[in-house]
């Protein structure tokens, strides 16, 4: 019986914008119920391997997919397979917490009731108080719980997370590590782009390096310890370039 593709799949992509490659034989694959954690130098092409498979840039060959279709060709309906959390949310000033979850999840064709997004606010650790109150006065890390309740109650079969632990607290980014847990337990493939390492050594089930475009070097996590921290941390600071941090 032949095994399902993975929800990501990419393999040998090549990317650039003008005379500038970023991405030169690109190859990964996260599988159904699992997390990987991607992470690498600026300018290494972790933002470009996420804008790809979202369809906003169109590489020159190779292959990529997310549950078998082509952000390339077909970014809409890739897009609808999906649930992102940026580094940056934009969310709307003059709405509640409950509201812009609410608003958000409505641009992408679900509905949840006020019962079902408070849940997911809690889960995501913002206080009962504040989800009445508008976004104006929130902090960043409010502001990213806001958006992690939304991409939590997204019920789709890939999660991409873009630096998803910055600006949260310690132990705010424990919570959110047991969350994506869960999201893993229902069956997702979850992309974790992030600087974090230990975060990423906490949840993820494989640790890729990208460097100039590709994936230098990945490890899956074994045993109790899951991953050696000091020896990823060690290898990867090479030529005074430290690319985990």
């Amino acid at each position: 019986m032949t095994e399902p593709a993975a929800p990501i799949l990419i393999e040998n992509l090549q990317l650039a914008y003008g005379a500038n490659r970023v991405l030169d034989g690109m190859s990964l694959s996260v599988p159904a119920g699992s997390i990987t954690a991607l992470l690498g130098g600026n300018g290494a092409g972790k933002s470009s391997t996420l804008a790809a498979l979202l369809g906003f840039v169109r590489a020159e060959s190779g292959t990529i997919a997310v549950n078998g279709i082509d952000p390339g060709a077909r970014p809409d309906v890739a897009r609808r397979q999906i649930a992102y959390l940026p580094e940056n949310v934009a969310l709307y000033e003059h709405l509640t917490a409950v509201e812009n979850a609410q608003y958000l999840l409505a641009l992408s064709g679900e509905r949840h009731g006020r019962d079902a997004v408070g849940d997911a606010l809690a889960a995501a650790g913002l206080q009962e108080s504040a989800w009445d109150q508008r976004l104006g006065g929130f902090s960043k890390g409010m502001r990213q719980k806001v958006a992690i309740a939304v991409a939590l109650l997204r019920r789709v079969p890939v999660l991409l997370l873009d630096e998803p632990t910055s600006g949260l607290d310690p132990r705010a980014t424990a919570d959110f590590n047991l969350l994506v847990g869960a999201v893993r337990a229902r069956g997702a493939a979850v992309l974790m782009v992030t600087h974090d390492l230990l975060s990423a050594a906490d949840v993820a089930d494989r640790i890729a390096f990208l460097e100039a475009g590709r994936v230098a070097h990945d490890v899956a996590a074994s045993g109790p310890d899951r991953f050696d921290v000091r020896a990823l941390h060690a290898r990867f600071q090479t030529g005074g370039r430290q690319v985990a941090a």
